[in-house]
């Protein structure tokens, strides 16, 4: 079977649910990683989701943050929460287990800090936050299972990934700092799933609001989907679901989505 995987930060589920629910029926995603939901989880619209066939786990924080996992079949083993900081309440990762006739496949969606402005302590937090991350991952990789961590990452990995590198450098997403701890948490042994199938550049995940960043196709790659050698070798394709940005009241991210053989 393909086992088909979306990851899509859609700032915001109370602006987005049109979009979302009209994506999910188009796109039919096996399993779609949300961020930044925005919403805390009673609030969050399960019901309107779940009419679609859905199995609805959050992760949510009131007006900031927030992560969900939407699956058409029932998720095992759900985690939540960024494990290495008992004072860290940010909604920042849910973890489950999809466990298929054909086999069974791991995935860890985050919403990875910004880290702006720079000389504040989000930056800190930022590359804190990525070493927990790393050191998270490190430990799960040592069960050889297959394993994908998608979302929003806010790193630009390298200068082949945004319109401008000279406008957006010293910037949180595009720092020496950040891209050092990204290419140390590839270095574990994790492949950049649209690196391999696609691996033209610039090809963008997220376009500005302000000053027609889209119209101009100013954008930067800061989605990622990572995949471990087991989930590797099961790997299809990936892609960028680019056309959804230019609809009524879009996100400024859009999905990236990719297949797998199980």
């Amino acid at each position: 079977m393909t086992l088909h995987i979306a990851s899509w930060n859609i700032n915001g589920i109370k602006a987005r649910i049109d979009t979302l629910l009209a994506w999910l029926e188009a796109e039919k995603p096996d399993i779609a990683a949300l961020q930044e939901i925005k919403s805390i989880d009673e609030n969050f619209p399960k019901e309107q989701i779940e009419q679609l066939g859905y199995h609805v786990y959050t992760h949510g924080q009131k007006s900031f943050n927030g992560v969900a996992l939407l699956s058409k079949f029932p998720l095992e083993d759900i985690s939540r929460g960024l494990p290495g900081d008992e004072h860290d309440l940010q909604a920042r990762l849910i973890e489950a287990r999809a466990i298929t006739e054909n086999g069974a496949m791991r995935i860890i969606g985050i919403y990875l800090p910004n880290g702006n402005p720079v000389d504040t302590d989000k930056f800190p937090y930022k590359l804190s936050w990525m070493d927990r991350l790393h050191n998270y991952v490190k430990q799960a990789l040592e069960e050889e299972e297959p394993l994908i961590i998608v979302g929003d990452y806010n790193i630009i990995p390298t200068e082949n990934d945004v319109h401008d590198p000279k406008a957006w450098w010293g910037d949180a997403l595009f720092r020496p700092e950040s891209q050092e701890k990204f290419r140390a948490f590839k270095n574990l042994g994790l492949t950049d799933a649209f690196e391999t199938s696609d691996g033209r550049p610039h090809q963008y995940t997220f376009w500005d609001y302000q000053a027609g960043a889209w119209q101009k196709n100013n954008g930067i790659r800061i989605d990622h989907i990572l995949m471990s050698p087991e989930a590797t070798d099961l790997f299809e394709n990936c892609w960028i679901d680019k056309e959804i940005r230019g609809q009524d009241k879009p996100s400024d991210h859009v999905p990236i989505c990719a297949n797998f053989n199980l």
